[in-house]
């Protein structure tokens, strides 16, 4: 069964950052994997449990599943991914 995809407004301005062939890499992988099988990706402990992340290259992308739709919220470089931020 599909997931719907839904993102929040910041991860326009993380992929804008990221540069265009990388972000077309992990919108791709968004598409094909999250939508399939959201339910696979390890869960985050400490102050971020209860999100999920999925690891594309050097990249993450932090989503939570709300029923049937898969919310995604931050696409951060592996570096920066876990850092407390005010948007997550």
């Amino acid at each position: 069964m599909a997931y719907r995809i839904a993102f929040k407004k910041s991860v326009a301005r993380d992929l804008e950052r990221i540069g265009r062939r990388d972000a077309k890499r992990i919108l791709d992988g968004i598409d094909a994997d999250l939508a399939a099988d959201p339910e696979r990706f390890p869960l985050l402990t400490g102050q971020f449990a209860g999100l999920r992340k999925y690891r594309v290259g050097e990249y993450r992308v932090i989503f939570i599943i709300v029923d049937k739709d898969v919310l995604v919220l931050r696409v951060q470089h592996r570096s920066d991914a876990f850092r407390r931020q005010a948007g997550v």
